[in-house]
């Protein structure tokens, strides 16, 4: 029994999230899933470092799975590409460890948010980015950005309830224009259900002067969905790098 570790681009748009479900076949998971079972003959599971969520887009998403072939990585990796739909791209495929695992080996994720900010129209791009027209106050978000970053109960900037520890690190948040566009790049050692989607919402309400950046620790200490701001809209999220 080999493993393997395929690296992954796609277009979430059309896709409800990562992980299988039961009401739809439509899910990258099965999709892949199935995939690699026509190709090798036999019943394969597929592993992501992250269950992206509906909407949301990969540039460099990481799985795992194992099987038995003698086929190489070259050839089985021209294969995969040959039968999968053109917004889910294979763009690396190697024989890994047999201990690897592409969510319980990454020690930390990038997160990429893309706002278009300008009044101009965003025609090519706007299923990637969240158009906000009105100006932002992007060094108040920067501050507040600064007042999230490290080892804290992230509790307020999660969707659901869970019994497991909302306890994670953000190492960095860093804001840049890029033209008509701010991006935010979330670095971390692992993020919750939405928190990226939150956390960007947040910093936007600092941003349109509905919060303020001295705010942030009270939101956190609050531990407390409704003390945060609203989920940013998932279409401008794209899972950026995993770490190993």
């Amino acid at each position: 029994m080999r493993n393997f570790r395929l690296t992954l681009a796609y277009d979430g748009s059309r896709y409800a999230g990562w992980q299988r479900q039961g009401n739809t076949p439509n899910s990258l998971e099965e999709k892949l899933s199935s995939a690699l079972s026509r190709l090798l003959a036999q019943p394969i599971e597929i592993a992501g470092s992250g269950r992206t969520d509906a909407g949301v887009h990969a540039r460099a998403q990481v799985a795992s799975f194992r099987a038995e072939t003698d086929m190489d990585c070259a050839e089985l990796l021209r294969a995969l590409r040959a039968v999968l739909p053109e917004d889910i791209g294979a763009l690396g495929l190697e024989e890994a460890p047999p201990q690897f695992h592409a969510r319980l080996s990454a020690v930390g994720k990038v997160y990429v948010y893309r706002i278009w900010n300008s009044e101009l129209p965003c025609v090519f791009e706007r299923k990637y980015v969240w158009q906000i027209p009105e100006a932002l106050d992007v060094p108040a978000m920067e501050r507040a950005a600064r007042l999230l970053c490290g080892e804290h109960d992230f509790s307020s900037f999660r969707s659901g309830r869970s019994k497991k520890s909302a306890v994670r690190t953000v190492h960095s948040i860093r804001i840049a224009r890029q033209g008509e566009e701010l991006r935010l790049t979330f670095r971390g050692n692992g993020f919750l259900y939405h928190m990226v989607r939150i956390l960007t919402g947040t910093l936007v309400e600092v941003g349109r002067g509905n919060l303020r950046a001295e705010e942030m620790p009270r939101i956190l200490e609050a531990r407390n969905r409704a003390a945060s701001g609203p989920a940013a809209p998932a279409k401008g999220l794209t899972l950026w790098e995993v770490e190993y």
